[in-house]
C-alpha cells in the first residue's frame, strides 16, 4: 500500500500557510534556519545555517553547483507597440533559444528590446515554449554574445511564488557566492545560504568539487500526471569537472549541496559516467540515489519533482513528517527560505 502511495502525485500535496513563503532571503544569508535530520538515529535538530559545519560528517566530499543565474527576464514590445514579456529558458544550440513569451505571438513575429536587441520567433512548441533567434543591429547573435547584452537590459527571473518585481539586491541575493558558469534561469537555492567566509572555511576543511547544471524554468513545473512516473521530466545542460569526476569515481561518501547537484551526480552515476550533456533524471522513492549519501536542500513546493527527490532519500512518510515539523516550527519555504540537511 505504501509503495502505491509513493507513486501517486496527490501523496506529495501539503498545505502551506502563505506567510511561510519567503519573499526575501535571511540577512545575513547564513542566518537562515537549518533543520538537520539524521536517518541513523531518526532525530531532528533545529539550528541555523552558520552552524552547518558542526553537523557535516567528517569523511564526506561536498559537491557544489557553480551555475550562474542570468538576467533571463526581458521586457519588450511588438513593432505595433504592444508590450511583451519574454523569459529565456535555455539555449538549444549557439543560436536557437528556448523561451516563454507572455502575450500573443505568431511564428516569424519580432519582439523589440532596448540596445537594438530583437528576437524573431522561429517555432511555437506544443508545451507553450517558443524557439527564437536574437539579433542586435541586424546581426544574428550567439548565446554567449547575448549574455552581456541581457546583463545590461534584463531582470533577474525571480520564481513566480515570490510575487514581486526584482530589485537591485536580487542580482546579488539570487546568486550563490561561488556562481561562475552563466546559463541558469533559476538559482540552485541550497547554495544561496553560503557566505563567502563560510564557503571558504568549509572548502578548506573538506574535500569538494564543482559540477554545473544550468537550472531551467522546468524546475518549478508541478507534476500534473496522476502517477509520478508518467511525468515528462525536463532536461537541463550539465557538465562535471575533473575534480568532481575523481570524487565520484572513488568510494568517498558524497554530500550534494542542492537538488541540482544531486541530479547531476546521479545522472553521471546512472548513465555511463558521461561528463557532459543533457540530464533529465527524475529521482523519487522508486528511483533512489545510488551515489549521493547526504543532501543539503531547501523546502520545496507541493507536488514538485524536488519534493519527490527528497522522498527518494527518506521515503514519502518521513518527508511528510519533516515538512509538517518545519511548518509547525514556522520555517520559511522555497527559494529564499530555510534549509534542511539529510544525514
Amino acid at each position: 500500500m505504501q509503495q502505491e502511495k509513493e507513486l501517486l502525485t496527490q501523496s506529495y500535496d501539503f498545505t502551506l500557510p502563505s506567510e511561510l513563503i519567503a519573499t526575501h532571503p535571511a540577512n545575513p544569508r547564513d542566518h537562515a534556519r537549518l533543520l538537520v535530520y539524521d536517518r541513523k538515529t531518526d532525530t531532528i535538530t533545529h539550528t541555523y545555517f552558520y552552524e552547518l559545519e558542526k553537523y557535516l560528517p567528517k569523511d564526506v566530499a561536498l559537491i557544489f553547483n557553480d551555475t550562474k543565474v542570468i538576467k533571463a527576464r526581458l521586457f519588450g514590445k511588438k513593432p505595433s507597440g504592444g508590450k511583451i514579456e519574454l523569459l529565456i529558458n535555455r539555449a538549444l544550440n549557439a543560436y536557437d533559444i528556448n523561451v516563454y513569451i507572455r502575450g500573443r505571438i505568431k511564428q516569424e513575429s519580432e519582439i523589440l528590446f532596448d540596445k537594438d536587441l530583437k528576437a524573431v520567433v522561429k517555432e511555437l512548441n506544443e508545451d507553450g515554449s517558443r524557439i527564437v533567434n536574437f539579433y542586435q543591429n541586424k546581426e544574428l547573435l550567439r548565446f554567449e554574445d547575448l549574455l552581456p547584452v541581457i546583463e545590461r537590459i534584463g531582470h533577474i527571473p525571480l520564481p513566480p511564488y515570490i510575487n514581486r518585481e526584482d530589485t537591485k539586491d536580487d542580482a546579488n541575493e539570487y546568486q550563490s557566492v561561488f556562481a561562475k558558469e552563466e546559463g541558469a534561469v533559476a538559482a540552485p537555492t541550497a547554495s544561496l545560504h553560503f557566505t563567502q567566509q563560510q564557503h571558504k572555511k568549509i572548502t578548506q576543511n573538506y574535500k569538494h568539487a564543482y559540477v554545473t547544471l544550468h537550472v531551467g524554468s522546468g524546475t518549478f513545473k508541478p507534476v500534473e500526471a496522476d502517477i509520478i512516473t508518467d511525468h515528462p521530466m525536463h532536461s537541463e545542460y550539465y557538465s562535471i569537472s575533473k575534480e568532481a569526476q575523481e570524487i565520484l569515481d572513488s568510494t568517498i561518501p558524497v554530500l550534494c549541496v542542492g537538488t541540482t547537484s544531486t541530479r547531476t551526480v546521479e545522472f553521471y552515476a546512472k548513465h555511463g559516467k558521461k561528463v557532459s550533456g543533457e540530464a533529465n533524471l527524475f529521482l523519487h522513492p522508486h528511483n533512489k540515489p545510488s551515489r549521493v549519501n547526504h543532501l543539503l536542500t531547501n523546502f520545496h513546493l507541493p507536488k514538485s519533482t524536488l519534493l519527490m527527490l527528497v522522498a527518494s532519500f527518506v521515503g514519502l512518510q518521513k518527508t511528510k513528517e519533516l515538512y509538517a515539523e518545519a511548518i509547525q516550527e514556522k520555517y520559511r519555504f522555497y527559494s529564499y527560505g530555510d534549509a534542511m540537511l539529510i544525514l
